[in-house]
């Protein structure tokens, strides 16, 4: 419990990446959690280009394979690159200490982001980057102004440039345009990032779609019980005056 709530405060925290920026239109996250094969695509996508340098050290492999109807060799085989050990967690290689040492502040663990920041918020982040050249990796985000995070979906998305109006002091968000395209076309790459998305979201609180479920079973039960309980009740006290 202690680690959790350590994970939260650092997932709070302004790190490389995720960091909360100024105010900004979220763009909502229309993901399921019961789609199987989206949650699939999403990790796929994680550890791609996300496992590299974060790591989700609160996932298992095995729970993942369990909830994503995925057989524990299909995970061996496409998703498991840092271990070979289908019990562990999602780690990375990278030694925080290194880390720092490159960019500046060690990437955090993205286990409970989406909790911390929300499924908008992360969605909104993913597809927002632009071209900068003033930022040390050339891109910035308008989510995260001045992040430190390169733009690491670039070939999937391409290049894309951000019109603001205004002067620099106050400057306002006008849209994006495409300079250059990537892999995908613009509603394959957000269809991707609801993927990772819903992914994240998933990572973040694994037994949501149980625990929804179960409850549903708990309200009936509640519900019988009362009808039960008001019946007896009748019975019980038709004969007092």
């Amino acid at each position: 419990m202690k680690k959790l709530i350590i994970a939260l405060v650092m997932a709070a925290m302004p790190m490389l990446g995720f960091a909360a920026g100024g105010k900004v239109q979220l763009n909502h996250a229309d993901i399921d959690l019961t789609d199987q094969e989206s949650l699939q695509r999403g990790a796929r996508l994680f550890v791609n280009y996300c496992l590299n340098c974060h790591s989700a050290k609160y996932q298992r492999y095995n729970r993942m394979a369990r909830d994503l109807g995925m057989t524990e060799d299909e995970v061996k085989e496409n998703l498991m690159f840092a271990t070979d050990k289908i019990g562990d967690t999602m780690n990375i290689a990278m030694p925080e200490a290194q880390a720092a040492k490159w960019f500046g502040t060690a990437p955090p663990d993205l286990s409970v982001i989406t909790r911390a920041r929300g499924s908008d918020w992360v969605y909104t982040y993913l597809t927002s980057f632009y071209i900068d050249e003033k930022r040390p990796f050339g891109v910035n985000n308008t989510v995260f102004p001045d992040v430190g995070m390169p733009h690491v979906m670039w070939k999937l998305q391409g290049f894309q440039k951000a019109n603001f109006s205004g002067d620099e002091d106050h400057r306002v968000f006008e849209g994006f345009e495409l300079v250059e395209p990537g892999e995908m076309s613009a509603e394959e790459f957000d269809a991707a990032m609801l993927d990772l998305t819903a992914f994240m979201t998933y990572v973040g609180d694994p037994i949501q779609v149980e625990r929804h479920r179960i409850g549903v079973w708990v309200l009936i039960f509640i519900a019988i019980f009362f009808v039960l309980a008001y019946l007896l009740k009748k019975e019980y006290w038709k004969d007092v005056h």
